[in-house]
């Protein structure tokens, strides 16, 4: 190991940092100046000695005998270094990681000439556009798409994290992209099952905005919703628009342009979903908003730890002082010079 050899190893930062495995060990560290002072107070009277004088004066001399402490002392700090590596001393860093499941998420819109009628302001389509791009805008990490649909559907983006590209679709859609009359609902929303079935997203949604019964299409809109069923889609129907039934201030309106909520129900029931109404734009801003709440991004905390031991560091310490101390045990170090 590098730079064990380091006076760093001792400093009290070090130490600080260190989590010990086994720090019973450390407490044996006080009694080690208590196990020598007893070996020299019972083996005391047994001991041989050499009697010399000298002076303090000769230079020599008086370092020469301060060799005499450096058996006992390399042997106590090479028994302290033994207790700190079996405390097995070790840096622990942790760190969180956040993993996001995110959810792919398909609207369907409705763009049909019914969507230009004006009980939401300034017309059911344009409400629904504005609001849906608030929605995409306050998602994070989910892959969304988008179909549109009138008398057939359309896949306008597929799904997608890129919300810029998504926002621009969404501003471009206009009722005459799609020609055909009618509404064609259950198409729609094979559509998305289609752009849908094979994805990984942890939760897989469609968010179907209309305001009439399938009128058109080559599939029903209960066999959609079982397909969406069957491919664990979630889906949501958003009614826009006055249901029918009008009172009489609605006699404005068109008795064709009410909405018949009977259908987006059913299929909200049969796709596991919920439906929703949305008769101004303040309701259906809280449909996305309720649609937003239910729709969370699951995510998982997992704290990962890394461990490094620096108990090797000592243990090659407490080999070098023991080998020190081994070796002056029969020199003059420990015995001449020893009174």
């Amino acid at each position: 190991m590098e730079d064990w050899f380091s006076i760093e190893w001792f400093g009290y930062d070090t130490f600080r940092n260190y989590y010990w495995e086994y720090p019973y060990f450390l407490f044996a560290l006080p009694l080690i100046p208590v196990f020598f002072w007893l070996r020299n107070a019972l083996h005391r009277k047994r001991k041989q000695k050499l009697v010399m004088t000298y002076s303090r004066a000769s230079g020599p001399w008086e370092w020469l005998t301060l060799l005499r402490y450096l058996q006992p002392v390399t042997a106590a700090l090479g028994i302290a270094m033994v207790l700190i590596a079996l405390a097995r001393p070790q840096v622990i860093s942790e760190r969180t990681d956040q993993y996001s499941e995110g959810i792919d998420i398909m609207l369907l819109m409705d763009i049909s000439d019914s969507m230009m009628e004006k009980d939401l302001s300034p017309n059911r389509l344009a409400s629904a556009k504005s609001i849906a791009s608030k929605f995409i805008k306050g998602r994070l990490q989910d892959r969304i798409g988008l179909v549109i649909f009138a008398g057939e559907a359309v896949s306008l983006c597929p799904l997608t994290t890129d919300y810029d590209l998504l926002g621009r679709f969404l501003d471009e859609i206009q009722p005459d992209m799609i020609p055909i009359p009618g509404t064609a609902i259950g198409s729609a929303l094979a559509v998305a099952v289609n752009r849908m079935r094979e994805t990984s997203g942890a939760s897989k949604v469609a968010i179907l905005i209309s305001d009439g019964d399938n009128t058109s299409g080559s599939l029903g809109p209960t066999t959609a919703a079982q397909l969406a069923e069957a491919y664990r889609i979630r889906v949501y129907t958003i009614a826009v628009g006055l249901p029918k039934s009008p009172t009489k201030a609605d006699t404005l309106l068109r008795r064709s342009a009410l909405v018949d909520e009977g259908e987006l129900q059913k299929i909200a029931a049969i796709g596991d979903g919920k439906f929703f109404r949305a008769t101004d734009n303040n309701a259906l801003a809280s449909v996305f908003e309720q649609i937003d709440q239910l729709e969370k991004i699951k995510t998982k905390d997992v704290v990962s730890r890394d461990t490094k031991d620096f108990y090797r560091i000592y243990l090659y310490w407490a080999i070098t002082l023991l080998l020190i101390s081994f070796g002056t045990k029969c020199t003059f170090m420990a015995n001449i010079l020893e009174d």
